[in-house]
Protein backbone atom coordinates (compact mmCIF):
# COMPACT_ATOMS: atom_id res chain seq x y z
CA UNK A 1 0.00 0.00 0.00
CA UNK A 2 1.50 3.36 -1.04
CA UNK A 3 1.38 6.60 0.96
CA UNK A 4 -1.67 7.97 -0.84
CA UNK A 5 -3.60 4.74 -0.22
CA UNK A 6 -2.62 4.75 3.46
CA UNK A 7 -3.79 8.37 3.84
CA UNK A 8 -7.09 7.55 2.14
CA UNK A 9 -7.67 4.52 4.37
CA UNK A 10 -6.85 6.40 7.58
CA UNK A 11 -8.94 9.37 6.53
CA UNK A 12 -11.98 7.16 6.13
CA UNK A 13 -11.33 5.18 9.32
CA UNK A 14 -10.87 8.30 11.44
CA UNK A 15 -13.46 10.51 9.76
CA UNK A 16 -10.83 13.12 8.87
CA UNK A 17 -10.68 15.89 6.29
CA UNK A 18 -7.41 17.13 4.76
CA UNK A 19 -7.00 20.84 3.99
CA UNK A 20 -4.11 22.23 1.96
CA UNK A 21 -3.27 25.86 1.36
CA UNK A 22 -2.55 27.06 -2.17
CA UNK A 23 1.15 27.50 -1.32
CA UNK A 24 1.74 23.83 -0.45
CA UNK A 25 3.88 21.63 -2.71
CA UNK A 26 1.99 19.92 -5.54
CA UNK A 27 2.07 16.43 -4.00
CA UNK A 28 0.31 17.75 -0.90
CA UNK A 29 -2.16 19.80 -2.93
CA UNK A 30 -3.15 16.69 -4.85
CA UNK A 31 -4.02 14.56 -1.80
CA UNK A 32 -6.10 17.26 -0.10
CA UNK A 33 -9.87 17.09 0.10
CA UNK A 34 -9.99 20.87 -0.18
CA UNK A 35 -7.47 23.33 -1.58
CA UNK A 36 -7.64 27.09 -1.16
CA UNK A 37 -7.15 30.19 1.02
CA UNK A 38 -6.74 29.74 4.77
CA UNK A 39 -10.09 31.15 5.89
CA UNK A 40 -12.06 29.50 3.09
CA UNK A 41 -10.57 26.15 4.10
CA UNK A 42 -11.48 26.66 7.75
CA UNK A 43 -15.05 27.54 6.83
CA UNK A 44 -15.36 24.51 4.56
CA UNK A 45 -14.08 22.24 7.33
CA UNK A 46 -16.53 23.85 9.74
CA UNK A 47 -19.40 22.67 7.55
CA UNK A 48 -18.22 19.06 7.32
CA UNK A 49 -19.04 16.29 9.79
CA UNK A 50 -15.36 15.36 10.07
CA UNK A 51 -14.02 14.52 13.53
CA UNK A 52 -10.44 15.47 12.62
CA UNK A 53 -9.11 18.37 10.53
CA UNK A 54 -5.60 17.85 9.13
CA UNK A 55 -4.26 21.23 8.05
CA UNK A 56 -1.35 21.38 5.62
CA UNK A 57 -0.39 25.00 6.13
CA UNK A 58 1.12 27.13 8.89
CA UNK A 59 0.12 27.49 12.53
CA UNK A 60 -2.17 30.52 12.36
CA UNK A 61 -4.28 28.73 9.75
CA UNK A 62 -4.76 25.67 11.92
CA UNK A 63 -5.59 27.97 14.85
CA UNK A 64 -8.32 29.63 12.79
CA UNK A 65 -9.74 26.22 11.92
CA UNK A 66 -9.81 25.32 15.62
CA UNK A 67 -11.53 28.59 16.57
CA UNK A 68 -14.26 28.00 13.99
CA UNK A 69 -14.56 24.27 14.81
CA UNK A 70 -13.84 24.00 18.56
CA UNK A 71 -15.47 20.56 18.80
CA UNK A 72 -13.13 19.06 16.18
CA UNK A 73 -9.55 17.87 16.66
CA UNK A 74 -7.28 20.05 14.51
CA UNK A 75 -3.83 18.79 13.53
CA UNK A 76 -1.00 20.81 11.96
CA UNK A 77 1.07 18.67 9.60
CA UNK A 78 4.40 20.16 10.69
CA UNK A 79 4.90 21.34 14.26
CA UNK A 80 7.25 24.21 13.38
CA UNK A 81 5.47 25.45 10.25
CA UNK A 82 4.91 29.12 11.01
CA UNK A 83 4.41 32.51 9.39
CA UNK A 84 7.08 35.14 10.16
CA UNK A 85 4.63 37.98 9.44
CA UNK A 86 2.14 36.61 11.99
CA UNK A 87 4.91 36.79 14.59
CA UNK A 88 5.81 40.41 13.82
CA UNK A 89 3.23 41.66 16.33
CA UNK A 90 2.83 40.44 19.92
CA UNK A 91 -0.21 40.94 22.19
CA UNK A 92 1.89 43.19 24.43
CA UNK A 93 2.87 45.42 21.49
CA UNK A 94 -0.71 45.56 20.24
CA UNK A 95 -1.99 46.57 23.68
CA UNK A 96 0.50 49.47 23.63
CA UNK A 97 -0.88 50.60 20.26
CA UNK A 98 -4.42 50.37 21.59
CA UNK A 99 -3.46 52.53 24.59
CA UNK A 100 -1.80 55.06 22.28
CA UNK A 101 -4.91 55.31 20.08
CA UNK A 102 -7.88 54.69 22.41
CA UNK A 103 -10.40 55.89 19.82
CA UNK A 104 -9.19 53.38 17.22
CA UNK A 105 -10.44 49.87 16.53
CA UNK A 106 -8.14 46.99 15.63
CA UNK A 107 -8.59 45.18 12.33
CA UNK A 108 -6.38 42.11 12.19
CA UNK A 109 -5.55 40.20 9.05
CA UNK A 110 -6.34 36.49 9.37
CA UNK A 111 -2.59 35.99 9.00
CA UNK A 112 -2.21 36.53 12.75
CA UNK A 113 -2.01 34.36 15.83
CA UNK A 114 -5.09 33.50 17.88
CA UNK A 115 -3.82 35.80 20.66
CA UNK A 116 -3.70 38.77 18.28
CA UNK A 117 -7.18 37.99 17.00
CA UNK A 118 -8.31 37.96 20.63
CA UNK A 119 -7.02 41.55 21.02
CA UNK A 120 -8.80 42.67 17.84
CA UNK A 121 -12.21 44.13 17.17
CA UNK A 122 -12.61 42.36 13.83
CA UNK A 123 -10.62 40.22 11.39
CA UNK A 124 -10.25 40.50 7.62
CA UNK A 125 -8.82 38.63 4.67
CA UNK A 126 -6.88 40.05 1.74
CA UNK A 127 -10.06 39.63 -0.33
CA UNK A 128 -12.44 41.46 2.02
CA UNK A 129 -10.10 43.90 3.83
CA UNK A 130 -11.50 47.01 2.12
CA UNK A 131 -15.10 46.04 2.85
CA UNK A 132 -14.30 45.16 6.47
CA UNK A 133 -12.41 48.39 7.19
CA UNK A 134 -15.22 50.47 5.72
CA UNK A 135 -17.77 48.60 7.85
CA UNK A 136 -16.08 49.44 11.16
CA UNK A 137 -17.71 52.16 13.25
CA UNK A 138 -14.51 54.10 13.90
CA UNK A 139 -12.58 56.70 11.96
CA UNK A 140 -9.21 55.36 13.06
CA UNK A 141 -8.13 51.80 12.30
CA UNK A 142 -5.10 50.05 13.76
CA UNK A 143 -4.29 47.53 11.03
CA UNK A 144 -2.15 44.49 11.86
CA UNK A 145 0.23 43.06 10.86
CA UNK A 146 0.82 43.71 7.14
CA UNK A 147 1.85 47.24 6.14
CA UNK A 148 1.40 46.56 2.41
CA UNK A 149 -2.16 45.29 2.75
CA UNK A 150 -2.82 48.31 5.00
CA UNK A 151 -1.51 50.65 2.31
CA UNK A 152 -3.65 48.92 -0.31
CA UNK A 153 -6.76 49.34 1.85
CA UNK A 154 -5.97 53.01 2.51
CA UNK A 155 -6.56 53.74 -1.18
CA UNK A 156 -10.22 52.79 -0.83
CA UNK A 157 -11.28 54.36 2.45
CA UNK A 158 -11.56 57.77 4.06
CA UNK A 159 -10.59 56.30 7.42
CA UNK A 160 -7.17 56.87 8.97
CA UNK A 161 -5.21 53.64 8.71
CA UNK A 162 -2.50 53.14 11.34
CA UNK A 163 -0.37 50.27 10.06
CA UNK A 164 1.85 48.02 12.13
CA UNK A 165 5.23 47.60 10.44
CA UNK A 166 4.87 43.91 9.55
CA UNK A 167 5.27 42.38 6.12
CA UNK A 168 5.39 39.12 4.15
CA UNK A 169 9.00 38.47 3.20
CA UNK A 170 7.84 36.42 0.19
CA UNK A 171 5.68 39.11 -1.39
CA UNK A 172 8.09 41.94 -0.56
CA UNK A 173 10.70 40.23 -2.76
CA UNK A 174 8.73 41.04 -5.92
CA UNK A 175 10.31 44.15 -7.39
CA UNK A 176 9.24 47.08 -9.52
CA UNK A 177 11.93 46.05 -12.02
CA UNK A 178 10.30 42.62 -12.39
CA UNK A 179 7.00 44.22 -13.39
CA UNK A 180 8.60 46.77 -15.73
CA UNK A 181 10.66 44.10 -17.50
CA UNK A 182 7.62 41.85 -17.89
CA UNK A 183 5.49 44.68 -19.25
CA UNK A 184 8.18 45.54 -21.81
CA UNK A 185 8.81 41.96 -22.97
CA UNK A 186 5.22 40.69 -22.82
CA UNK A 187 2.91 43.66 -23.50
CA UNK A 188 -0.14 41.45 -24.13
CA UNK A 189 0.24 39.40 -20.93
CA UNK A 190 -1.75 40.01 -17.76
CA UNK A 191 0.06 40.87 -14.52
CA UNK A 192 -1.78 39.93 -11.32
CA UNK A 193 -0.33 40.46 -7.86
CA UNK A 194 -1.22 39.94 -4.22
CA UNK A 195 -1.96 43.02 -2.05
CA UNK A 196 0.89 41.96 0.25
CA UNK A 197 3.25 43.19 -2.50
CA UNK A 198 4.89 46.61 -2.31
CA UNK A 199 3.06 49.71 -3.59
CA UNK A 200 5.37 50.15 -6.59
CA UNK A 201 4.63 46.59 -7.75
CA UNK A 202 0.88 46.96 -7.22
CA UNK A 203 0.91 50.19 -9.24
CA UNK A 204 2.23 48.31 -12.28
CA UNK A 205 -0.19 45.37 -12.07
CA UNK A 206 -3.36 44.88 -14.09
CA UNK A 207 -5.21 43.36 -11.15
CA UNK A 208 -4.72 42.87 -7.41
CA UNK A 209 -6.18 39.70 -5.92
CA UNK A 210 -6.10 37.34 -2.98
CA UNK A 211 -4.98 33.83 -3.96
CA UNK A 212 -8.63 32.83 -4.23
CA UNK A 213 -9.23 35.80 -6.50
CA UNK A 214 -6.29 34.74 -8.66
CA UNK A 215 -7.79 31.26 -9.10
CA UNK A 216 -11.09 32.77 -10.27
CA UNK A 217 -9.39 35.29 -12.56
CA UNK A 218 -7.26 32.58 -14.19
CA UNK A 219 -10.35 30.50 -14.90
CA UNK A 220 -12.36 33.35 -16.46
CA UNK A 221 -9.82 35.54 -18.27
CA UNK A 222 -9.31 35.45 -22.02
CA UNK A 223 -5.63 36.20 -21.51
CA UNK A 224 -3.41 33.29 -22.49
CA UNK A 225 -0.25 34.44 -20.71
CA UNK A 226 -0.42 35.52 -17.08
CA UNK A 227 2.37 36.65 -14.77
CA UNK A 228 1.65 36.09 -11.10
CA UNK A 229 3.05 37.99 -8.11
CA UNK A 230 2.58 35.51 -5.30
CA UNK A 231 4.14 32.38 -3.80
CA UNK A 232 5.12 29.77 -6.39
CA UNK A 233 2.79 27.09 -4.98
CA UNK A 234 -0.24 28.85 -6.39
CA UNK A 235 1.32 28.97 -9.85
CA UNK A 236 1.56 25.15 -9.84
CA UNK A 237 -2.17 24.98 -9.12
CA UNK A 238 -3.04 27.53 -11.82
CA UNK A 239 -1.09 25.56 -14.43
CA UNK A 240 -2.75 22.32 -13.40
CA UNK A 241 -6.29 23.73 -13.52
CA UNK A 242 -5.91 25.87 -16.70
CA UNK A 243 -3.98 23.73 -19.23
CA UNK A 244 -4.75 26.06 -22.14
CA UNK A 245 -3.00 29.03 -20.53
CA UNK A 246 0.57 29.88 -19.53
CA UNK A 247 1.46 31.05 -16.02
CA UNK A 248 4.78 32.49 -14.89
CA UNK A 249 6.15 34.03 -11.75
CA UNK A 250 6.59 37.79 -11.89
CA UNK A 251 10.37 37.66 -11.71
CA UNK A 252 12.19 34.77 -10.00
CA UNK A 253 9.81 32.33 -8.27
CA UNK A 254 9.30 33.23 -4.60
CA UNK A 255 8.99 30.54 -1.95
CA UNK A 256 7.59 30.49 1.61
CA UNK A 257 9.78 28.31 3.83
CA UNK A 258 7.01 27.63 6.33
CA UNK A 259 4.59 26.48 3.65
CA UNK A 260 7.17 24.30 1.97
CA UNK A 261 8.00 22.33 5.14
CA UNK A 262 5.14 19.88 4.63
CA UNK A 263 5.56 16.73 2.56
CA UNK A 264 3.07 13.98 1.87
CA UNK A 265 4.84 11.85 4.52
CA UNK A 266 4.05 14.55 7.10
CA UNK A 267 0.36 14.38 6.26
CA UNK A 268 0.42 10.61 6.80
CA UNK A 269 2.41 10.89 10.03
CA UNK A 270 0.13 13.58 11.47
CA UNK A 271 -3.01 11.61 10.62
CA UNK A 272 -1.60 8.27 11.72
CA UNK A 273 -0.35 9.45 15.12
CA UNK A 274 -2.85 12.32 15.57
CA UNK A 275 0.00 14.60 16.57
CA UNK A 276 0.65 18.35 16.57
CA UNK A 277 -2.83 19.04 17.81
CA UNK A 278 -3.83 22.69 18.08
CA UNK A 279 -4.94 23.70 21.57
CA UNK A 280 -6.02 27.24 22.45
CA UNK A 281 -7.04 28.53 25.92
CA UNK A 282 -10.81 28.98 26.26
CA UNK A 283 -10.68 32.75 26.85
CA UNK A 284 -8.50 33.28 23.75
CA UNK A 285 -10.83 31.03 21.72
CA UNK A 286 -13.86 33.04 22.78
CA UNK A 287 -12.39 36.50 22.11
CA UNK A 288 -10.71 35.51 18.84
CA UNK A 289 -13.94 33.83 17.79
CA UNK A 290 -15.82 37.08 18.34
CA UNK A 291 -13.46 38.96 15.99
CA UNK A 292 -13.90 36.28 13.33
CA UNK A 293 -17.67 36.19 13.75
CA UNK A 294 -17.90 39.96 13.30
CA UNK A 295 -16.09 39.57 10.00
CA UNK A 296 -18.30 36.71 8.84
CA UNK A 297 -21.42 38.76 9.57
CA UNK A 298 -20.13 41.55 7.34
Amino acid sequence: MNIKEKIERLKNEKNAVILAHNYQVSEVQKIADFLGDSLDLSRIAQDTNARIIVFAGVRFMAETAKILSPEKKVLLTRKLAGCPMANMITPHQLKRWKNKYPDAKVVSYVNTTARIKAESYICCTSANAIKIVNSVDAQRIIFVPDRNLANWVSRYTTKEIIPIDGYCYVHERFRKEDALRTRERFPDAAIIVHPECKKEVIDLADEVFSTGGMVKFARKTDKKVIFVGTEEGLIARLKRENPGKEFYSLGPPRMCRGMKMTRIEDVLHSLEKEIYEIKIPDDIMERAGSALERMLKV
